[in-house]
C-alpha cells in the first residue's frame, strides 16, 4: 500500500507539473465586441486609478492627522489597502489583455488570482466586522472604549483576519492543484474566479465544492452574523437616548460603515443569485464587476463624503501638498 501511495502521489505531482507549463485559461472578459475593446479599457483604467487614488488618499490623511489615529479609522485605512489589493489581482491582467488582443492566461496566473482573490475578499469581509465592533463598543459602551479598543487588540483583530484569510486562500489553492483541467477551458469572466474554475475541472471535484460551500458559509457567514448582532444592539441603545441630536450623531457615526456593508455583502449576494438562477455567462461577468471593482472604487467616496473628520483631513492633506 505504501508503495501505491508513494506512486500516486508522485503521479499527481508530475501531472501538476506539467498542467503548469502547458495548460492555458480562456478569460472570455465582458463582451466579444472589438469595437467596445477600448471602451472597455478605458473604463476599467479610471475605474482602476480612481480606486488607487482614492485609497491612497484615505491611508495617507489618516496617517497624517494625529487626531485620526484611533480604532476606527485604523481600521478604515487596513480597510482601504484591502480594496486596493483586491481590485489589483483582477483588473491589471484584464487591462494587459485587452491591450494585447489576447484572451489567455496562464495555468499559474490563474491560480495566483483564485487565491490572491479569495484572500484579499476573506480579509475585506472580517475587516468589516472589526469595524461594526468598533462603533458596537465606541456606541454601547462610549466610557468603556479606550480601554476595550487599545491598540493591542486592534492589532491582535487585523492578526486574526489576515492569518484566517491567508489559510483560507492556501487551502483552496492547495486543492485546485489536484484538479486535472483537459480541453475547453473558458472563464466567463474577467478574472479567474474559483467557481468558475473548479467548473472546468475533468476530474472529482465533490471535495472542492464542498470546501468552498462549507468554509463560505464559515467564514462568510459568522462575520455578517456579527454585523447583524453590532447593529442589532446599537440600534436598541440609540433608541434608549433620551437626546435627538444624541441620537442624530450615533447614527450619523454608522452611517458609513453601514453603507460600505450593505455594498459589499449587497453585490455579493448579488453575484450568487445572478449566477444560481441564470446561466448567461455574460450577465454573471456584468455582476462579479460589481462585487470585484465598484466596492473598493466607491468606499472611500462613501467615508470622505459622509464623515466630517475625513473631509477636514482630506483638505489639509491636499493644502500641504501644493505648499
Amino acid at each position: 500500500m505504501s508503495f501505491l501511495s508513494v506512486g500516486a502521489s508522485l503521479s499527481n505531482s508530475t501531472k501538476s507539473e506539467n498542467q503548469v507549463g502547458t495548460v492555458e485559461f480562456l478569460l472570455l472578459g465582458l463582451s466579444d465586441d472589438t469595437d467596445l475593446q477600448s471602451l472597455l479599457f478605458g473604463l476599467f483604467l479610471s475605474m482602476y486609478l480612481v480606486t488607487l487614488l482614492g485609497n491612497l488618499l484615505i491611508i495617507l490623511a489618516i496617517s497624517s492627522d494625529s487626531h485620526l489615529h484611533n480604532p476606527m479609522y485604523f481600521f478604515l485605512s487596513n480597510l482601504s489597502f484591502t480594496d486596493i489589493c483586491f481590485i489589483s489581482t483582477t483588473v491589471p491582467k484584464m487591462l494587459v489583455n485587452i491591450q494585447r488582443q489576447s484572451k489567455t492566461i496562464s495555468y499559474t496566473d490563474c491560480l495566483s488570482q483564485v487565491c490572491f482573490g479569495v484572500g484579499f475578499a476573506g480579509l475585506e469581509n472580517f475587516l468589516l466586522a472589526a469595524m461594526a465592533y468598533d462603533r458596537y463598543v465606541a456606541i454601547c459602551h462610549p466610557l468603556r472604549y479606550t480601554v476595550i479598543m487599545n491598540l493591542r487588540l486592534c492589532v491582535l483583530l487585523i492578526l486574526l483576519s489576515l492569518t484566517i484569510s491567508v489559510v483560507y486562500a492556501l487551502l483552496q489553492s492547495l486543492m485546485l492543484l489536484r484538479l486535472s483541467f483537459c480541453t475547453d477551458l473558458e472563464i466567463p469572466h474577467f478574472f479567474c474566479e474559483l467557481v468558475q474554475v473548479i467548473k472546468l475541472a475533468c476530474s472529482d471535484t465533490l471535495l472542492n465544492n464542498i470546501l468552498v460551500y462549507v468554509m463560505t458559509s464559515i467564514l462568510g457567514g459568522l462575520p455578517l452574523l456579527g454585523i447583524v448582532f453590532s447593529y442589532i444592539k446599537i440600534v436598541s441603545s440609540i433608541l434608549e437616548m433620551p437626546s435627538a441630536g444624541r441620537k442624530s450623531k450615533a447614527f450619523s457615526t454608522c452611517g458609513s460603515h453601514l453603507s460600505v456593508v450593505s455594498l459589499f455583502y449587497g453585490t455579493g449576494f448579488g453575484v450568487y443569485i445572478s449566477s444560481a438562477v441564470t446561466d448567461l455567462s455574460r450577465k454573471s461577468a456584468i455582476a462579479s464587476v460589481m462585487y470585484s471593482v465598484v466596492p473598493p472604487m466607491l468606499n472611500p467616496f462613501i467615508y470622505s463624503l459622509r464623515n466630517r473628520d475625513m473631509k477636514k483631513a482630506l483638505m489639509k492633506l491636499i493644502q500641504m501638498s501644493t505648499l
